[in-house]
Parts: C-alpha cells; structure tokens; sequence
C-alpha cells in the first residue's frame, strides 16, 4: 500500500539527514564564543592600555607644565660656580648670573643660521612635537648595540628644557622629565620662540652663552646677517662639546666639527657644494674680542679640564651650578710667572704677527700639586694650553731614557766612563754637535753637562732600548711602538711630549725617586656644601732612591760652569736641571736655528718646566738662540716664587757605597829621555783591586786631550813622539769592575826641541783642564761629585751658552738616519 509523502516542514531534517551532516556541524556554537570572548578581552584590554597611555600623557604634559610654572624665571646660571686659592681666596667667579650673555630676537637671526643648527641638532625639528619619538627608537638601537647609553636623541626643544630646568646628568629620570618640559614647551611656545629661545640660551664654550655673544667673541661679528658660511658652520658645531669644539681651544677639531656641519647643510640642501668646500677650507684666527681681562686664565682653564675629568660634569655645569673648587694654585707664583712671559723681551722677536710662543708650569714635586702655569704668550687672545700639548724634547729627555735607566741598572755611577767616539749604531749615526767634537772615554758626568749626543746613544745601545722605554713608562711616559729605535736616546720622538709629562717625570728624581699625581684641585663641593669629589694621592716609587740621586748630581754640572744650562743658575739655591734643544728638522733644507728649547729642572722645594718655539714651524719661524733662554725663563719665575719658600735639602738615601769610588792619581812626573827620544812618565799607584791607568796626552795647538795609553803598572814611556813639539799629560785611575774612571790627576808638559835637554816645566795651570773659546772643558770633567769627596773647583770664564746647540736633537731624515733593524734592541 502506498503512502503519500508527508512533507517535511521547513527548518527541520529527517534523522538522517541530521546524521549525514552531523560530523561538520558538531561543536560549532562553543568555538564561535570562545572567539567572541577573546576579542572582547583584546578590545577591553586595547582600551585599557589606551585609557593608561592617555593619562600617562596627561601627567607627563601636567609634569612638564608644573615644572614650567614654578621655574618659568629660574636659570641655573644664577648660580654661578666659584675657583679658590689653596688657603681659600676666591680668585674667580666662572659664571655670572646674566652675564656674558646678549638676548637676540629670532627675526634677527639670520634664516641660514636658524637652518645650520636645526640640520645639525634636530633635522625633525618642525616636525616633532618636542620629542622625537623616531630619533629615540633610532637612540635606543643604538644603545642597545653598544650596551650602553652613548646616543641622547635629545630634540632641540629637549635640550633647551635641560638648559633652563635640569642638570646634565644621563639618567632615565631625568630624560623623561627632560621630555616632559619638552612636550609642555611645545603646548605654550612656538617653533619660532622655542628656537629664539634656544638660540639665545645654548652655551658655546669660554663662558659665552647666547648665538649673539659667541659670534662675537669668536669673530668679532655683531650683526648675525654678517656672519660666513663657515662661521655659522663652527657656530653650528658647537653645543655638541663646548670645550672640545669652541675654535680657539681646539682650532682642529673645531675645523673637523665644521666640515660635519656643512656637510649636513648640503645634504639638507642650504648650500652649494662649492659653499661647502670653501668654508672648510677657511683657517680661523683668534678675534679681538676674545682677548678676556681674567687672572690666572691658564690655569682656571686646566682647572675646569681636570674637574670634568674627575667628576663627568659638564663645562657648563661647573660654571653655573654654584660649586666651589678649591684649587693647589700659589696666586704669588702665578702672577710672578704672568708678569715674566708678559715681558717681550723675554722671547725673540719674529718677523712677523706669529709671535715666539712658551708655556711654563711649576709642581711641587712632595704632594704633586701645581702651583702655577701659564699656557702661552696672550694665552686669553690664543687659548691654547701648551703646558698640555706635545713638543719634542730635545736632550732634555736624556736623564729619563738614557742616564736613569742606566743607573737604575746598578752598574753605572755619575763617575762611570761612557764613550765619545764618533760611529754609526746600524745605519744611525749621531753626531755631536759641540765645538770639540769627541773626546774619548769620558766620564758619565762630563757627557750629561755638556750635552754629549753620542755619548747618550752608546749609553742607551749599552742598556737596551727595551731598559729606556720601561724606565720612561714608569715616568708616566709611555712611547709609542715607532719609538723603539736609538733616536729616543736624544728626545726624538713619534709624538713628543708635553710640559706636564716632562714636570711630573723629573719631579720623581727631585723626590727621592717618588712619582706623584700633577693636579690642580684640592676639593669641590656644591652649592649644599657637600663634598662631590676630594683628591687622593697616589703616588708610586718608580726608582731606587739611589738613582734619583745620582741622577741629581749628574744634573748639579749642567748649571755649573762650562755646562748647557748655567744660566739657570738661582743666588743661594740648589738648582739642578736639563737643557734641551731640537733642530729645525725640514726636509731640504739646512740651518743652524732651532725648533723647540727646553729647560726642565727642580730645586728641593719646585720642579718646573719650561718650553719655547713656534705653535707652527717653517723655514720663516724658527728660533734662532738655543736653550738658554728657556734657562733664563727658569731662573727669572723661579728666583721670585722660591723667595716665599723655606729652603729645603735634596733626599739623600741610606746606604750609599762610598767605597765605589777610584782615587786620583797623584805624584805624576815627566822627564824627556834623549837617548830615545821619548818621554818617561811615573806617577803614585792608586789603592784598589784591578786598577788600570789610562794616560791623555794632548800636543800644542791641539784642541783636545786624547787617550794614548791603558797601563797597569805607575809608569809609562811615550814613544810615539817628534822633536821641536811641546806635549801636556795627564793620567786617570780606571776600575773596571765598578766601571768608573777617577777625577784627571795635575798636568804636566814636556818640550822636544832636538839636541837640547828638556826640564819639564811647571804645570800650565792648578790643575783644572783649560777651557777652550767656548768655555768648555777640553779633558774630563772637574766637577764630579762622588759621595763624601769634595766636587773640583769650576774652571774659569764666562758660562757658554752653545751657538752649535750641543744639546739637540735631529729629527730622523736626511742628517739624522732612522734606526735600522740591525742595531741592537734590548
């Protein structure tokens, strides 16, 4: 039987039908919700975070605007920050509330000027709303890569809020409520405004604030319009690094800065390429403006150096945050030092507006502290510290790498024999450079007080190198690798050394072989009187106690007479000291005038330091005197400053070995034997294990003594001789265990006239060496001062002050060959 189809109502399936499609349809309804549910969670979540970063916006304007209305009046320059004397004296006041400082409208700042530092400090300036949030995600890349913070991404409107609220210190903190005032800065001032006020507040090194004051300090410019491309380029280049990029501190690296920044406004498009390379060309000259009414510039100057060294300050913050710095400065020894290099006729005159320049600085060598300094001649027109800045030595590095290191040895003395022979060490062949070339075996004293250049080479080569360049490095010296050849022997050097370098080093020898740390702060403290940073010593034996006083009494015969330095010489003081000379060292091209004079020497109170030359040195500005100018310099301050200390005696250390010394030979006699037409000398035999004896001989007309004879025995005969000659003798003690030569013994002469007895007759002079024109000792020393025995009397006449400049340096070249591989290094 059939049944008629019931229809199915619509919505609704057979059982089957719900079967069939159940596997796909199955769960559906619970997923659906569960992902309603996490995007409601996502939306409530957004919201949140939205509704959190809105009020962490509000509270960070509202930060920022409550700043700005309780400090909208309040610069931290009306704190200015104060230098005193070591007994508390205040002798400089290193910014003033206000001053310094001419407020310009920015309609009357030039529209490239505006450009130049908008391209240099902040490109997204009119961009950004105060803070540059694509700079920071770039800032903070870099951070990261380099594991700590060296990018700032500060926006023009950011440093402007530091400069009028905030210290400079780079801490999360203070960034963010830098970037607070920043954003609030943007809500009630203008671009225009926020940049006049920039503009107008941004310091720009040597205590000017303000785009106006600089540019006129710097380039006696008082109309902006009138300032050139590469003026509003080094303007520009500044605020990055105020004490670093100012042109007069720093012309080279503020010239390099420059070309950073004109390169930024040519990619930026405000000038042509051709503007571009024509202002980095331009060389800058110290304007009239600069030149500053201040006390004790120099100093005050290296005072701020040291402060933000030790404590990561700012310059700015150091002259405006109302600190106090107590200073090592003796204004005494300051003014007399200022007075003396304001005296032109203290330096040669030069033939045009490049004047002679010269630095000088004192320490006391007890405790290190610098007690007076002055950078240069005008140092307020020039800024540049040549205290701090490098200049070959001369030979006045002679006693760091030469004769310390070999006394540090053990085996050399003030009385030990070095050579004065004229040869080649490799492919270097040095030279003297004094009026009787060479002398022989010589005692080490003799080498060091007439400036003995080759005398200083053999001694280095005998030591090693590798002994030098150690001794120096503990000097606080450290040379280069290039610097490892035989010309360090007489100061030439890769780089040269600084007066500082060089006052610190022989302050070690005047104390007692004791290094100390040259500084210029005792203390500073901020406006709340507490103390940020107190200077501890740290001072290190870097020598036996032995050595630096043989070095002393080596250096004693350099300022006596018929030595290098004698017009160093101070009434009633103990002065020992180096002179140091370098040659002109152009290549083709010869002269007899120098680049740099040195004296650097101490007393047992001061040590002190002195440089004289050319800032740039070419064939029309060299110097045409020696070092005794330098010594005079020396002698001139340091006889004014030693009148207000108490006299005081050079260390002497226990123990020394008297017993090291060689007697002079005494009894020495000549007679003329005939028969064999020979002389016949015999003289009192010396006390001492192996003694040997060396005889000089030196013919009439003959400028110098030389060696003829090394014996064992009291006697020798001469046979080495013609008639119709008259010759002079004399005869010294050698041991060489202790490798020391005695003091030369009286003289004695002899006549050969042919078929004639001879008598000898009396000896020429009392037994000091004769001095030739120069007035330098022809034989051996007369001066050397062995423990316990007295020094012999000087020779007479006039101190030579050395026109050939026995105590330079040649810098390697043409006349003074590089050391080779083939010479010997220790």
């Amino acid at each position: 039987m059939n049944h008629p189809e019931v229809p199915i109502p619509s919505g609704q399936t057979t059982r089957n039908t719900k079967k069939a499609k159940g596997g796909k349809g199955k769960g559906k309804g619970p997923r659906k919700g569960r992902k309603k549910a996490a995007l409601i969670w996502l939306f409530f979540i957004l919201l949140f975070a939205a509704v959190i970063a809105v009020v962490g916006y509000l509270l960070v304007i509202l930060n920022g605007q409550r700043i700005l209305s309780a400090n909208e009046n309040k610069l931290n320059l009306d704190q200015a920050s104060i230098v005193v004397d070591r007994n508390g004296n205040e002798i400089a006041k290193l910014a003033m509330a206000g001053g310094n400082r001419e407020v310009v409208p920015v309609n009357e700042i030039p529209k490239l000027l505006q450009d130049a530092f908008v391209a240099t400090e902040d490109k997204r300036f009119y961009e950004h709303g105060g803070v540059d949030f694509l700079g920071i995600g770039r800032a903070l890349v870099k951070d990261v890569i380099a594991r700590s913070a060296v990018e700032g991404a500060s926006t023009i409107t950011q440093q402007l809020a530091k400069n009028l609220f905030l210290n400079a210190d780079k801490t999360v903190f203070r960034k963010g409520t830098e970037a607070s005032i920043a954003l609030a800065l943007e809500q009630q001032k203008s671009k225009q405004e926020i940049l006049e006020l920039y503009l107008n507040r941004i310091y720009f090194g040597k205590g000017q604030y303000g785009i106006k004051t600089a540019a006129k300090y710097y380039f006696d410019v008082t109309d902006l319009n009138e300032l050139k491309i590469w003026q509003i380029a080094t303007l520009a280049g500044m605020p990055k690094a105020p004490s670093v990029y100012n042109p007069i501190n720093n012309p080279e690296k503020s010239m390099d800065r420059r070309g950073v920044v004109l390169k930024l406004m040519y990619d930026q498009g405000l000038i042509t390429e051709k503007e571009k390379d024509e202002a980095a060309k331009h060389v800058y000259k110290p304007s009239k403006s600069s030149k500053a009414d201040d006390k004790y510039i120099s100093f005050i100057d290296y005072v701020l150096d040291e402060a933000q060294e030790r404590t990561g300050l700012s310059e700015e913050e150091l002259r405006s945050a109302g600190y106090k710095i107590t200073t090592t400065i003796d204004t005494k020894a300051q003014n007399a030092m200022e007075k003396e290099f304001a005296n032109n006729d203290r330096f040669e005159k030069s033939v045009d507006e490049q004047k002679v320049q010269g630095a000088m600085v004192i320490m006391d060598q007890h405790d290190g502290s610098l007690i007076a300094m002055v950078g240069g001649r005008d140092y307020e027109t020039q800024g540049w510290n040549r205290v701090t800045k490098q200049r070959q030595p001369g030979s006045s590095f002679k006693p760091i790498m030469d004769y310390g290191p070999a006394i540090e040895t053990g085996k050399y003395f003030p009385w030990s024999t070095v050579q004065d022979v004229k040869k080649c060490f490799g492919n270097y062949c040095p030279s003297n450079s004094n009026r009787n070339k060479y002398l022989g075996d010589i005692p080490m004293s003799q080498a060091i007080k007439e400036s003995r250049n080759v005398s200083a080479v053999w001694l280095l080569n005998e030591i090693g190198i590798g002994k030098g360049l150690a001794f120096a490095d503990n000097l606080g010296i450290k040379l280069d690798k290039e610097d490892r050849n035989l010309a360090v022997a007489l100061g030439g050097l890769t780089r040269g050394v600084t007066p500082l370098q060089m006052v610190r080093a022989y302050g070690a020898f005047a104390n007692g072989g004791k290094l100390q740390d040259p500084h210029s702060i005792v203390a500073i403290a901020d406006n709340k009187n507490k103390v940020i940073y107190e200077f501890k010593s740290n001072a290190k034996q870097v020598m036996k106690e032995n050595t630096s006083f043989y070095v002393t009494e080596l250096l004693k015969g350099v300022v006596q007479k018929g030595g290098t330095g004698t017009r160093a010489a101070i009434s009633g003081r103990e002065v020992v000291g180096k002179t140091g000379t370098t040659q002109a060292g152009i290549p083709d091209y010869k002269t007899s005038k120098n680049r740099d004079v040195w004296f650097v020497g101490y007393t047992p109170e001061l040590t002190a330091a002195v440089w004289m030359g050319y800032d740039k040195t070419d064939k029309t500005h060299l110097l045409d005197g020696s070092s005794g100018q330098a010594a005079s310099m020396f002698s001139a301050v340091m006889s004014k400053v030693l009148e207000n200390y108490k006299k005081q005696s050079f260390p002497v250390p226990s123990g020394l070995q008297e017993d090291e010394k060689v007697g002079a030979v005494t009894g020495l006699m000549a007679a003329y034997m005939p028969e064999s037409v020979s002389v016949e000398l015999k003289w009192n035999p010396v006390e001492g294990d192996n003694v040997t004896y060396k005889v000089y001989r030196k013919e009439a007309g003959e400028p110098d003594f030389r060696k003829v004879a090394e014996v064992s025995d009291p006697a020798y005969d001469d046979l080495a001789l013609l008639p119709d000659q008259t010759f002079t003798y004399y005869v010294t003690a050698y041991q060489a265990s202790s490798n020391q030569e005695s003091a030369p013994s009286e003289k004695v002469t002899v006549t050969i006239t042919s078929g004639m007895d001879n008598t000898p007759p009396p000896d020429e002079n009392d037994g000091n060496t004769p001095p030739d024109e120069s007035g330098e000792p022809s034989g051996p020393p007369i001066d050397i001062n062995i423990p316990g025995e007295s020094p012999s009397p000087p020779s007479e006449g006039e101190s030579p002050i050395p026109s050939d400049n026995p105590d330079s340096w040649q810098p390697p070249g043409e006349n003074l060959n590089s050391v080779q591989g083939d010479v010997p290094l220790q």
